[in-house]
């Protein structure tokens, strides 16, 4: 089968590794369904893997890819839940939880097999394309914004570095649920949009904003670091889930993380019934994940590029 692959680490220039070709089909696995793929979304794990971060040489070649829409072996048409082990299903009794292609061969392929316990049904509302999107940065998101930042409708949330996966995700997400929303980004198209979306206003990374927040979600790291703590109101929270631009921050402004009592947390994807809210909650409420493109399989480089390059607004998704 055709599929998208990390055939060499290479920490400086990732893409190199990156090879398009034949792979063999996924073997069948007692507790385990193979999905024929639709559709699977680009995610900056995708880029990081290829650098050789959670996974390593001996796991080579590695069809990457986490998320992904298709149909099962029945006809049902599935969505893909990424962590793998998180209930035990299907896995070693002892085996930690992992990322799919940490550890099991990804999305981009013609098939994919997981644990069965990891599929969940596709909401008719939503399209291949759509759903697709879902199960890693919306869903990391989702978690970030309704279960880790403490915040109710009518609260404000910052959001820095809009137009990556997981920020135009949560600007979307907390609009949709009453919260008022600001987002930061260092180019101008881009801060548009995400006022287009549902954010209130959109500064320039760093800029003071109108007023403090209530909570912060945090995916650049060490260049919004001390923006995005000086920017909470006492008492608020910032959480953290990922350091695009790197983890070592040049100020850490603990005096005042604890004068001001804020709360940091640290927030990764999210459980399978928070995947199912997620997508009841785009069914029912007209959320649609934000797209920038859709690539077939075999362009699946020039996605890559664009998502390295930082040139997008929202997901790349590549079609089967």
């Amino acid at each position: 089968m055709f599929a998208a692959y990390a055939a060499r680490i290479d920490r400086d220039q990732p893409l190199s590794g990156l090879e398009l070709g034949e792979r063999p089909e996924p073997e069948a696995r007692p507790g385990w369904t193979t999905v024929s793929v639709k559709a699977a979304s680009l995610n900056h794990h995708d880029l990081w893997s290829l650098r050789g971060v959670g996974l390593g040489e001996e796991a080579l070649p590695m069809i990457l890819g986490c998320d992904a829409a298709g149909v099962d072996q029945d006809g049902n048409e599935v969505v893909l839940h990424s962590v793998i082990g998180q209930s035990g299903h299907g896995v070693g009794p002892h085996e930690p939880r992992t990322i799919l292609t940490e550890r099991y061969q990804g999305t981009f392929a013609e098939k994919v097999t997981v644990p069965t316990w990891n599929l969940l049904p596709k909401p008719k509302e939503l399209s291949f394309e759509e759903a697709a999107c879902l199960p890693t940065a919306w869903l990391t998101a989702y978690r970030m914004l309704f279960t880790n930042a403490g915040v109710r409708p009518g609260d404000s949330v910052l959001v820095q570095g809009a137009g990556g996966g997981v920020a135009t995700a949560a600007i979307v997400l907390g609009a949709a649920a009453g919260l008022r929303m600001v987002a930061t980004s260092r180019d101008e198209a881009k801060r548009k949009r995400a006022v287009e979306l549902g954010a209130e206003g959109a500064y320039e990374p760093g800029e003071r904003l109108p007023r403090r927040v209530d909570a912060v979600i945090e995916t650049v790291g060490a260049a919004t670091w001390s923006h995005s703590v000086k920017s909470l109101k006492p008492g608020g929270t910032l959480v953290i889930s990922g350091a695009t631009s790197g983890p070592n921050p040049q100020a850490t402004e603990l005096n005042r993380i604890f004068f001001l009592e804020l709360k940091v947390v640290g927030s990764t994807m999210g459980g399978k019934d928070e995947l199912e809210d997620l997508l009841s909650f785009c069914a029912a409420r007209g959320v649609r994940p934000v797209i920038d493109s859709v690539l077939p399989l075999d362009r699946a480089r020039e996605g890559f590029e664009k998502m390295a390059g930082g040139d997008l607004f929202g997901k790349v998704v590549l079609t089967v």
